[in-house]
């Protein structure tokens, strides 16, 4: 199903997925990037990792079991909104690759457009920008199961898009996002 913009021209809906480790940068580019969607009139929607947990996977833990019931469950969500026409970004570490072929896969079978976004920021950038205390809770031994140093990270092997971060400038990195879902013709 795809909702019409303002000319009544149909427009189609799709999910970026944006992983990649904590603190890598995920979030402020699938906000960013939603602002430069919303201007260009697309309907978009920004399912954040840690409020989706909070909200709809609530009570999971950090096993492997779990976090892959969270992922699909986001996915489950994104499809269903995807398919309505909107646009929906999606900022979560999604660690597991079966987990991520999984809502590749939901999104396939229902004929919705989904592109996979690896932003590729080193354990060493991330570490340092530590956004919410995560790598130095993990340092002290007060948080076990971080992702990328004591629980593993299965970065995609052929994303439609690996998105080096480091050194680069917010709006560099979204032009670039930009850029992909305007060939794909999603923009």
């Amino acid at each position: 199903m795809s909702v019409p913009t303002a000319g009544g021209t149909p427009r189609r809906g799709a999910t970026l997925w944006l992983t990649g480790l904590p603190s890598a940068g995920k979030t402020t580019l699938a906000r960013a990037l939603a602002e430069r969607l919303t201007a260009e009139g697309h309907r978009t929607e920004v399912l954040d990792g840690d409020e989706v947990r909070e909200f709809l996977s609530k009570g999971l833990g950090f096993s492997r079991e779990d976090r892959y019931t969270n992922v699909t469950r986001i996915g489950f969500v994104a499809q269903k909104f995807a398919s309505l026409g909107a646009t929906v970004l999606v900022p979560v570490i999604a660690p597991y690759a079966d987990a991520r072929a999984a809502v590749a896969e939901r999104h396939r079978a229902a004929g919705t457009p989904y592109l996979e976004v690896h932003v590729a920021t080193g354990l060493d950038v991330c570490s340092a920008r530590d956004v919410k205390g995560l790598y130095a809770k993990q340092a002290a031994g007060e948080l076990t199961h971080l992702t990328g140093v004591d629980d593993p990270y299965e970065a995609p092997e052929a994303p439609d898009l690996r998105l080096w971060t480091e050194g680069r400038a917010v709006d560099e990195s979204v032009t670039e996002l930009h850029r992909l879902m305007t060939e794909k013709g999603l923009a």
